[in-house]
């Protein structure tokens, strides 16, 4: 298989547990390992992560999440060290490292300070054993944690990238036929977003600041920019390398001609 450029974004919603606000070490063992395993397939690989507020819940004794923002600002401050540290203790299990990236929607607005985000990954997947992980800077920036749980942010940088492939996990299987009848499964194949995103409805998680609209939104951006786009179960990260190969259970969104 031809190695891809390949964005994979990971929400609050699949990095906590289902019943606490605390993440989940298996959940993020099983993205690790399938990140691995698109490395191990000669893929070029970026993780757009959230999270870092989550992580700050626990270490200061905070039993839910709190809404005003410097509170916020605060808990992603101590929660991003736990997420990196997180990160580099799973994947050095696969002879990998992490490598932070924290950007905020001004750096990649402004030419000079996108064109260096954008070098900046170029060199680092130059190195086989390093995976970026990338987050809005939540501590100086706000945009992120009252919109889109990194959605908007994972869209931008698969442009200015140039990903073959932008993946949105989240909790659904994909864009649901029928959102009052999940058992019908996914779309499969989506050619005009336009056309579905009334399918969307603006549900968001106790964690999470994002939804199906905020996902639909992101992936026009991507497919408008020429990024093909994924979007599926974050639960099951064991079935990545199939989606990648172009089976799996998702909806996949066709490049707008």
């Amino acid at each position: 298989m031809t190695p891809q450029r390949i964005v994979l974004k990971f929400g609050s919603g699949i990095l906590t547990k289902l019943q606490t606000p605390e993440p989940d070490p298996v959940q993020l063992r099983k993205l690790v390992e399938a990140v691995a395993l698109l490395k191990r397939a000669g893929h070029h690989v970026v993780v757009v992560s959230s999270g870092a507020v989550a992580s700050g819940l626990k270490p200061l004794e905070f039993i839910k999440r709190p809404t005003d923002m410097t509170t916020l600002q605060a808990l992603a401050a101590v929660g991003q060290t736990h997420l990196m540290h997180a990160y580099e203790n799973l994947l050095r299990d696969h002879s990998l490292h992490v490598a932070q990236l924290l950007v905020t929607h001004e750096d990649l607005e402004n030419y000079d300070r996108a064109r260096r985000v954008k070098t900046t990954l170029e060199r680092l997947i130059e190195f086989p054993q390093v995976v970026p992980v990338i987050n809005e800077n939540d501590s100086v920036a706000i945009e992120e944690l009252r919109f889109g749980d990194n959605d908007k942010l994972s869209s931008r940088i698969a442009r200015l990238w140039q990903a073959d492939l932008l993946i949105l996990l989240t909790s659904a299987p994909g864009l649901l036929r029928d959102m009052n009848h999940p058992e019908e499964g996914p779309i499969p194949v989506v050619e005009d977003v336009d056309v579905v995103i009334h399918h969307a409805q603006e549900e968001k998680t106790a964690l999470g600041t994002g939804g199906m609209i905020s996902k639909l939104r992101a992936v026009q951006d991507a497919v408008n920019g020429g990024v093909q786009c994924i979007i599926a179960s974050g639960r099951h990260a064991e079935q990545l390398p199939d989606v990648v190969a172009g089976g799996g259970i998702c909806t996949r969104f066709l490049v707008r001609k």
